[in-house]
């Protein structure tokens, strides 16, 4: 059952990833696909689940994102979340940035179908970057992605692009918000 921050009949925030310095995300297609891990670690809690939950934009989308530098909390909110069907590769819609996280690394991946190391939906032919940087997610068509919560943290890049204090990452969560 989806980890909720109250009961089940009440639930406000539904935990949707979670990922640390400690381990890795980089799973295949079908791991992301039906969700995986231990929600104290490494965590997702599957796209097929995701696509349904989000399908009628009920759900906005928040990350707590937790600097490697400072340590410092940061938020990063938006108030229009969906993600399509996996006969649409999981694209991506997202809007509504607000937040101390003070860039909106997420937007830039608006319309982007989700990659995994197996499965190379970036828009980039001559890379795979959820293989390059061990994790699953969407990414946008520049050549430096700038949201990387999923990312292996031996690869160095774990990060949000532009966070207050640099962008590495200790610890990432999203979360469906009510």
């Amino acid at each position: 059952m989806p980890m909720c921050v109250c009961s089940v009949a009440n639930c406000t925030a539904l935990l949707i990833q979670q990922n640390d310095w400690s381990g890795s995300m980089n799973r295949s297609w079908a791991e992301y696909k039906v969700g995986f891990g231990e929600r104290s670690r490494h965590y997702w809690l599957g796209n097929d689940l995701l696509s349904q939950l989000t399908a009628n934009y009920r759900y906005k989308l928040k990350f707590d994102l937790q600097s490697i530098v400072t340590g410092n909390w940061y938020v990063a909110k938006y108030s229009r979340f969906r993600v399509l069907p996996e006969s649409y590769s999981y694209t991506l819609q997202v809007a509504g940035f607000s937040g101390n996280a003070s860039y909106d690394a997420l937007g830039d991946c608006s319309g982007e179908k989700f990659s995994t190391f197996d499965r190379d939906n970036d828009q980039r032919s001559s890379r795979n970057y959820a293989a390059r940087y061990g994790g699953g997610c969407w990414y946008d068509d520049s050549y430096s992605p700038k949201c990387l919560v999923n990312a292996a943290f031996s690869t160095g890049n774990f990060q949000w692009y532009r966070l207050p204090g640099g962008p590495g990452l200790q610890r990432s969560l999203m979360w469906l918000m009510c």
